[in-house]
């Protein structure tokens, strides 16, 4: 909830603050009307904030690794189909051993490099489900993105349209919730300054990935995003180690076994030309 109404600020900021951006947020709209983008599509934020809402679920059940392992199965084996349907509004690229190798390499990956988090004593069979259920909802949001894109050929007007729509879902869970337990929001006043950046970063990853994935693919997206991630997550050990943290070797292997799957999926588009 605060990742994305910071988000939804920062973003509202940077649209009203450029014609071209208020423009293309228009084009959305003039899209559905004209009947060339479905409504529904509209709601592919919804998506992300179900995968926060389920990641805040799961991840207690699961753990980290375990979830983050789950996930990116399912949003790497989604990415397959999406992009055998052209959901994105790209080229369809039909599912080839290479592309299937490819995907299952990168899961593997991710496997490697959490292994040394692993714990059984977390495992459950319905949360492992779940984190793959949301990994998938994150595979088509970034379909539904891309062709949104499409029309309003600005990133940041996507990405608005994304936290609103992520936003207000939020919310309404949040109001449930509420009503049902009495709980309020968590304790937000004693909560790091870091954390309110969350829904800024959020709001350029939405923007470039909608990008991205009109050129690439959202399976070929799914591949650089895991390996940035575990790089992202070395640099993080290496400056800014936690208490008891070191470098795993695990990591690492992981890290390479990523981009094997990136050369694998490569090699197949190098074949085809």
């Amino acid at each position: 909830m605060v990742s994305f109404s910071t988000g939804l600020i920062f973003v509202t900021i940077i649209v009203v603050s450029r014609r071209k951006n208020r423009v293309g947020f228009g084009l959305i709209f003039t899209a559905v009307k004209s009947k060339k983008l479905p409504a529904w599509q509209l709601g592919a934020g919804v998506l992300g904030a179900s995968f926060v809402a389920m990641q805040t679920h799961v991840v207690p059940i699961a753990g980290v690794a375990l979830f983050t392992v789950a996930s990116l199965a399912g949003q790497t084996a989604i990415s397959l189909f999406v992009d055998k349907v052209g959901l994105s509004g790209g080229k369809k690229s039909a599912i080839s051993k290479r592309r299937v190798i490819a995907a299952l390499i990168t899961v593997i990956a991710v496997i490697v490099s959490a292994w040394d988090r692993f714990s059984m004593s977390t495992f459950s069979v319905a949360a492992i489900f779940l984190a793959v259920l949301a990994g998938t909802w994150v595979g088509v949001q970034r379909a539904l993105n891309a062709q949104i894109n499409v029309y309003s050929t600005q990133s940041f007007a996507t990405s608005q349209l994304n936290f609103i729509s992520g936003t207000l879902f939020l919310f309404v869970l949040f109001f449930i919730r509420y009503l049902n337990t009495g709980q309020p929001l968590s304790k937000l006043v004693s909560a790091p300054w870091w954390v309110y950046l969350g829904g800024s970063i959020g709001v350029l990853y939405i923007a470039f990935s909608a990008t991205a994935v009109q050129h690439m693919g959202v399976l070929v997206f799914t591949l650089f995003s895991v390996g940035g991630m575990l790089v992202g997550s070395l640099i993080i050990d290496l400056v800014a180690p936690t208490s008891g943290t070191d470098i795993s070797w695990y990591l690492i292997a992981g890290i390479l076994l990523t981009y094997l799957g990136v050369i694998a999926n490569g090699q197949s588009r190098f074949s085809r030309r």
